[in-house]
């Protein structure tokens, strides 16, 4: 075409639609790459005169601009012509015909077209060889991938050992060498272990220490391969040795984690075939194996050692069991707990010492589990020597890989006995106040090169029940002892408790007296029964059963209530207050309301005939201290319910009663109860209100143990003179102890005068003035504690004239009502 001044050709893509070129008609042109689609008509702008052709038409109006431009071939002022190439299968722009004309006529027109048909001829071959070569490409990069889809398409197992023999044969044929390992990194990173060599699961895992003379702990530290040529051949020929392979030639790759960056194996590939030494493909096959297997072996590996944790938790559960059966043998316990010890960590060799603070020594009874039955021999050892001494000490844990290489490690034992001891992991065992009470020791880690941090979790958790099963060994010692040396005191003292016959006989063959033989006052409120003789107070009580319908109601043999009186009387310690005499006049005191007051009106049989066993019963071996009294037990009292005509329900209720009666006599209970007392005596008392009942009881109880206020002023004075020996004896005491004592129990401060106002005033008077409330006729001793009262004031007064102590002194003077009343 004579009139075309430019031409080019904008092809879309070059077929696969990544990128616009253009060729144009200058010779030794090269195709370049133009802008991406719809840019190519901002670049040419609007000063150029475009011809829009169409199939079959000629071509359009030209536009003009006077604005100035300029773009490549393009010329300004002149014609261009734009020809879309349209592909018929596809029916899409393929290439764009772009001319520069001064005139464009009918013959360039049909040039064009035929221009046109030629390009679309050469455009459906190019597109056909593209096809094949594609298609060709496709299938070799699915022959290259299959393989490695397949392995990991094959990779479903849980077990660790069954995924590496599947990766080793996977490497093993497409590096084509005779053998390889997996080297894995324990989970604390303190050795290596290998599985599995070549396609075989090994019986027993092979472990490496992390150490310089291990060739793969290079691999470990520089997380870089290495081959043959950089192993010496020392430890060349120890590798050959562990791995069980001669090799000629190898290969180890680092495996790294892709979250952490963390060497998590290293892949040794052994002996290649068809070669001296490993390639850079057989390097690219290990990298691009591993790319795609390593996750799925440390995500099963890790799923293993949950599990195995599980295990452990279960077997540990177990132990405990077991433990927990041999509580009453120290020795089978500990024994044991050395067996099980052993079976939780692997280990050859367990010895379990016991701290003795007494003498600060670790004791064994049984040492290394080697004692037979019949021949355990102690061994004992400083607590502040060896191993074992310094956990003692320190009641820290202490792992040891290399025992001989410890400086505290004494080889004397090993040189002994032959035994060999590579590595140590000794425990304390602690009490629930993290004081060590003995320490475990374990030797010789099976199948490892010492022992992980894993064992030491273990071994941790594992003292905790080795704790408890010894404390409640020895706890559950120390109380079988208690129950043989209380069955021995119990046999001491029901021997001595007992009462001859000679002596029950005595006081059963004498007819019972009226009370009236003993005092012919003595069933009056004023009577004061200390004045009776020892010998007579068992047949005086005696009397007081009969008189008051016990013995005939309730059908009480003779001999059964003299032998319940004697050991009863046996039964009071001779301290100076609360003795026999004491339970004597409360004992009377509760015969005198019966007989003055009509309790039985009040009551019920049972009820009063409790309320009499209480009073004898409720000091029983008393120490003489404040806070220690005990009640008559059930075996002295079950010498009623031997009587004949008793019956279980009858028996039980006056138990009860008794109990409740004597808990009374405390007179904190007393306090506690004091304002319901009150307010049953100010509203009216109702036999038929159980709780009003309950409540008169005690209160009956209490008075009958304060009766003693209620005779004459020199008794009074007696008695608080007895009394008072006893708190400053509870006093001296306490001072040995290292305790201050209170005011009343301290014979340097106590002022007994004032002491004894403000108990009156506090306790006996409210409760005879309450008890007059409900008994009118009571008012006899009210008026008596009154008079005491008046009489210590006198007291007071006369000891604060002439500035004397206010002590146990005071009992040494003239203290009689005439001379109280003088001065």
């Amino acid at each position: 075409m004579t009139s075309v001044r430019s031409s080019f050709c904008a092809v879309d893509g070059l077929l696969d639609g990544r990128r616009n070129c253009c060729d144009t008609e200058d010779a030794g042109s090269i195709p370049r790459q133009l802008s991406s689609p719809g840019q190519l008509w901002l670049e040419m702008k609007d000063d150029v005169h475009m011809h829009a052709h169409r199939r079959g038409g000629g071509s359009a109006s030209a536009k003009r601009d006077n604005r100035f431009a300029h773009h490549g071939h393009l010329l300004i002022f002149l014609t261009v012509l734009c020809n879309p190439v349209v592909d018929k299968e596809s029916d899409r722009v393929v290439a764009v015909f772009f001319v520069v004309c001064s005139n464009f006529s009918k013959e360039d027109h049909e040039h064009l077209n035929f221009l046109e048909k030629q390009f679309l001829v050469c455009y459906g071959r190019l597109k056909q060889t593209r096809i094949a070569t594609v298609t060709n490409c496709t299938k070799e990069r699915r022959n290259s991938t299959y393989p490695i889809l397949k392995l990991c398409e094959d990779l479903f197992d849980q077990d660790a050992a069954s995924l590496q023999i599947k990766v080793l044969r996977y490497l093993l044929q497409h590096t084509n060498c005779q053998s390889g390992c997996v080297i894995l990194v324990d989970a604390d990173h303190r050795e290596l272990f290998c599985q599995v060599i070549g396609g075989s699961k090994l019986e027993q895992e092979i472990r490496f220490p992390i150490d310089q003379n291990n060739i793969f702990s290079r691999v470990l530290t520089n997380k870089k391969l290495i081959t043959l040529q950089d192993i010496d051949p020392e430890k060349k020929k120890k590798l050959e040795i562990e791995l069980g392979v001669e090799v000629e030639s190898l290969l180890c790759v680092p495996v790294c984690s892709r979250v952490t960056g963390d060497v998590v194996a290293i892949a040794c590939m052994i002996n290649k075939n068809d070669a001296d030494s490993f390639s850079e493909v057989d390097i690219e096959t290990v990298v691009h194996c591993f790319k795609y297997t390593a996750t799925v072996l440390h995500s099963t590996i890790s799923v293993q050692n949950e599990r195995f944790l599980k295990n452990q938790t279960q077997a540990l559960l177990q132990v405990a069991r077991n433990l927990f059966t041999h509580l009453d043998d120290l020795t089978r316990l500990l024994r044991e707990i050395m067996q099980e010890a052993r079976s939780l960590t692997k280990a050859e060799r367990c010895s379990v010492f016991l701290l003795e603070r007494e003498t600060n020594e670790l004791v064994a009874k049984v040492f290394d589990g080697d004692v037979q039955e019949g021949k355990e021999s102690e061994v004992r050892l400083p607590a502040d020597q060896g191993i074992a001494g310094h956990v003692a000490t320190t009641g820290e844990l202490l792992n040891i890989d290399d025992a001989y290489s410890h400086p505290l490690f004494y080889r004397g034992v090993d040189e002994t006995t032959g035994f060999r001891t590579r590595n140590i992991l000794c425990f304390p065992i602690k009490n629930e106040n993290d004081e060590v009470i003995g320490v475990a020791q374990l030797c010789n880690k099976v199948n490892g090169v010492g022992f992980s941090s894993f064992d030491e979790d273990i071994a941790q958790a594992f003292s905790v029940f080795c704790c408890m099963s010894i404390v409640h060994s020895l706890m559950y010692k120390r109380v079988r002892d208690a129950q043989h040396r209380s069955n021995l005191s119990n046999e001491l003292m029901a021997y001595h408790m007992q009462v001859s016959l000679e002596e029950v006989m005595r006081h059963a063959m004498v007819p019972i007296p009226p009370p009236q033989f003993f005092d012919p006052d003595m069933d009056k409120f004023h009577y004061i029964p200390r004045n009776l003789a020892y010998d007579q107070t068992p047949l005086a009580v005696m009397s007081m059963f009969e008189d008051m319908g016990f013995i005939s109601r309730h059908r009480i043999g003779r001999e059964t209530l003299t032998k319940f009186v004697l050991m009863v009387r046996k039964g009071y310690r001779d301290p100076p207050y609360h003795n026999w005499a004491h339970a004597f006049a409360v004992a009377h005191f509760c015969y005198l309301m019966h007989k003055n007051l009509g309790l039985q009106d009040l009551f019920g049989e049972l009820e009063v005939f409790a309320l009499f066993v209480a009073c004898l019963c409720h000091d029983i071996d008393h120490r003489g201290t404040t806070n220690s009294y005990q009640v008559a037990s059930e075996s002295v009292l079950a010498a009623l319910y031997s009587s004949e005509g008793s019956v279980m329900e009858d028996y039980e209720k006056v138990l009860d009663l008794v109990k409740d009666i004597v808990l009374a006599t405390d007179l904190a209970h007393h306090l506690k109860i004091v304002d319901d007392i009150n307010a049953m005596a100010k509203a009216g008392y109702d036999k038929n209100n159980l709780k009003h009942r309950r409540l008169l009881l005690c209160l009956l109880m209490t008075s009958c143990d304060l009766s003693d206020q209620t005779k004459t002023w020199m008794n009074s004075k007696k008695i608080a003179e007895l009394i008072y020996q006893e708190f400053f004896s509870q006093g001296d005491m306490e001072r040995k102890m290292g305790r201050n004592p209170s005011e009343m129990m301290d014979r340097c401060k106590a002022c007994i005068p004032e002491l004894q106002i403000g108990f009156l005033d506090g306790i006996a008077l409210p409760v005879f003035r309450t008890l007059t409330q409900i008994f009118p006729d009571a008012v006899v001793v009210v008026k008596a504690v009154e008079n005491n009262r008046l009489m210590w004031t006198r007291v007071a007064k006369k000891l604060k004239d002439l500035n004397l102590p206010s002590n146990m002194d005071v009992f040494k003077m003239n203290l009689n009502e005439e001379a109280l009343a003088s001065s």
